[in-house]
């Protein structure tokens, strides 16, 4: 893949996530997918146990943003790494905010590995 269509891949994904969109998210992932949160012990294997942690996410939140990407793609190993700002919307109307950084690796034109660096609390937590 080339450096734009990384990057556009990744933006799919993050668009997928703040629009509560798992059919969308599902396309971008492979179905043998891991998923992890480094700095909370969490990993994930496979579209179903992907989706029950951002159903999840969903449910506990008002709504989720992601914003201030800075994108840097590795093209020749397919691997993107993306540093942003989280911003979640808690069902009493407070703000949460959260800087962290997701490492992509692709198979294909999809994500066959995610890996989350989170800062503060686990938003993120298993089923």
């Amino acid at each position: 893949m080339k450096r734009d269509d990384l990057v556009a891949l990744v933006e799919r994904y993050f668009g997928a996530v703040d629009g509560e969109d798992f059919d969308t998210l599902r396309a971008v992932l492979t179905e043998g997918c891991v998923f992890s949160v480094e700095t909370h012990g969490v990993e994930l294997h496979g579209i179903e146990a992907i989706n029950g942690m951002f159903q999840k996410l969903w449910a506990g939140h008002a709504s989720v943003q992601h914003k201030d990407f800075t994108h840097v793609p590795d093209t020749g190993d397919g691997r993107v790494a993306s540093q942003f700002t989280v911003v979640n919307t808690e069902h009493d109307g407070s703000l949460t905010y959260k800087s962290n950084c997701n490492f992509f690796a692709v198979s294909g034109d999809q994500f066959n590995r995610v890996a989350v660096y989170m800062a503060g609390p686990n938003t993120l937590e298993k089923n």
